[in-house]
Formats: C-alpha cells, sequence, structure tokens
C-alpha cells in the first residue's frame, strides 16, 4: 500500500512540475488556436464549394447544376422604333396609314387603288422630296424572316423581333440581307423602287409594323419600345368584340321585331276571320 501511495504522490508532483514550466500554457494557447482557425478555414471552404455547385460555375469548369441559372444581362437597352429610312430629314409621307376611327376624306385617301379593286393601306408610303432613290434601314433590331422578289408589291423583306412583332418593307430593290440574317437598327438592307401595287407613288418605301399579324400604324409608334404595341392590339381586340356584340344585339332586335310583326298580323287576321 506505501509503494501505491508512493507512485501516486509522484505522479501529482510530476503534473505540478510539468504546469508550473513557463512554455506549457502558451504552448496549450497555441494548440487551441491552431484548432480554432483550422475548424474556421473548413466550414468556409465547405460553404463557398456548396454556393459554387448551387449557382452553376466553379471558375472555368461547369458545377453540377450546369447552367440551370443562367446570367441576366444587367443594363441591356431598350430600342425604340426609327423611320426606316438613311436621310429622315428629306422624308415625307406620300400615303397614310388606313384608320377605321379616322375621317371619310382621311379614310378615302388612305385607299390603294389597284386596277379594279380599292384596299386599305395596311402601312405608310415614303417617298423623298427630292424624288431620288434612299437607302431603306431596318426600323428595329431583329432577324430577317422573308426576301421575297414580288413584281406586284415591289418585293418585299421581312424582319421579326421579340413577342410576334414584325417590320415589313416593300417595294424595294438592291437587297443587302439574306433570310435568317441578324440586323441592328439603322442597317441598310434595300434601296427604295417601285410596285405595281402603287404606281402614282413612283419611288417609295412602303413600311408595317404588325403584331401577331395584326397591322398597326406605325407613326404611332416611331420613338416608342415594340412592347407598347400591346395595349393597342388589346384596344382593338375589345372593339372589334364590342362591334360584334352591338351587331349581335342589333340581330336579335331585329328579329324580335320580325316577330312582333308576325304576331301582329295573325292577331290581324284572326280579328278579321271573327268580324266575317
Amino acid at each position: 500500500m506505501r509503494e501505491e501511495e508512493k507512485k501516486l504522490t509522484s505522479q501529482k508532483k510530476g503534473k505540478k512540475s510539468f504546469f508550473k514550466k513557463r512554455w506549457v500554457y502558451p504552448a496549450i494557447y497555441l494548440a487551441s488556436a491552431a484548432l480554432i482557425i483550422s475548424a474556421i478555414f473548413w466550414y468556409q471552404s465547405s460553404g463557398n464549394q456548396t454556393a459554387k455547385n448551387e449557382f452553376g460555375m466553379q471558375g472555368d469548369k461547369q458545377g453540377k447544376n450546369g447552367y440551370k441559372n443562367p446570367a441576366v444581362e444587367v443594363g441591356k437597352s431598350v430600342e425604340n422604333f426609327k423611320w426606316p429610312v438613311k436621310n429622315t430629314e428629306q422624308a415625307q409621307i406620300d400615303k397614310e396609314f388606313y384608320d377605321e376611327k379616322a375621317s371619310e376624306d382621311k379614310q378615302e385617301a388612305a385607299m390603294i387603288v389597284y386596277g379594279t379593286t380599292y384596299q386599305p393601306n395596311r402601312g405608310i408610303d415614303i417617298t423623298m422630296k427630292d424624288a431620288k432613290d434612299f437607302e431603306v434601314v431596318a426600323a428595329l433590331s431583329g432577324t430577317v424572316s422573308k426576301v421575297e422578289d414580288d413584281s406586284v408589291l415591289g418585293n418585299v423583306i421581312e424582319i421579326q423581333h421579340e413577342d410576334g412583332v414584325v417590320t415589313q418593307y416593300q417595294s424595294i430593290k438592291d437587297y443587302k440581307v439574306s433570310v435568317g440574317d441578324k440586323v441592328k437598327q439603322g442597317q441598310v438592307i434595300a434601296t427604295a423602287s417601285t410596285s405595281q401595287l402603287s404606281e402614282k407613288a413612283k419611288t417609295h418605301l412602303h413600311f408595317e409594323i404588325r403584331k401577331d399579324n395584326i397591322a398597326v400604324n406605325p407613326v404611332s409608334y416611331f420613338d416608342k419600345p415594340a412592347s407598347s404595341i400591346k395595349e393597342v392590339i388589346k384596344e382593338q381586340t375589345v372593339d372589334q368584340n364590342n362591334e360584334k356584340s352591338n351587331d349581335t344585339s342589333n340581330d336579335t332586335s331585329d328579329e324580335s321585331k320580325q316577330q312582333d310583326n308576325k304576331e301582329d298580323n295573325s292577331k290581324g287576321t284572326d280579328q278579321e276571320d271573327t268580324q266575317g
């Protein structure tokens, strides 16, 4: 028993003497600090790796979700419709867009006469004050969807834009673009020419803007974005629905009047038979 007690006593004394050394506590502090710093670095690195995998890209390598969250271009400028001619100072409108709400005189002036047929002008006819040939440019950036030879319309170029908007250029020659070409606003695409459909206009450009194949007045949208056409399309749809409802109500009233007349006639006939 005494030997064991001696051993325990010597161990206690050894521990006390060990902790009395000057370098022991600083060494413990340094080791603890190193462990804490290592843990912090490990946590941060694992968090960054998770974020890289989540949002797609890690340096030049693709993350596990690939392009699931593509980058969005910030500050992209919105284009407004511009005149489809190079020399805007000399440009003038020879024939205006046919507006169903305009006066009878303006509607008559906006009709196209071709042979023995009459049709409303679904765009505007642009000429130059000096009556010379002029360059035709893209009114808005887009993709060329049609380049067509047409003797009646005077050839056609069609450019597709966003949200179902299309610009069409008729009465042109000397094409500068082909189907599938990406064109920028203001880029020269052809030269103004003539057409059989509008022989009196001589050298001119017939320009149209369409939204979901519905023609709108280009003059109303110069210096405005293509997105502004949506409101007009809604208004036109409402007007058309109102006209249809009015026509239906008129037809219904006419039918009711005819029915009333039939009933009155039958009553009159019955009265005559009774009197007879």
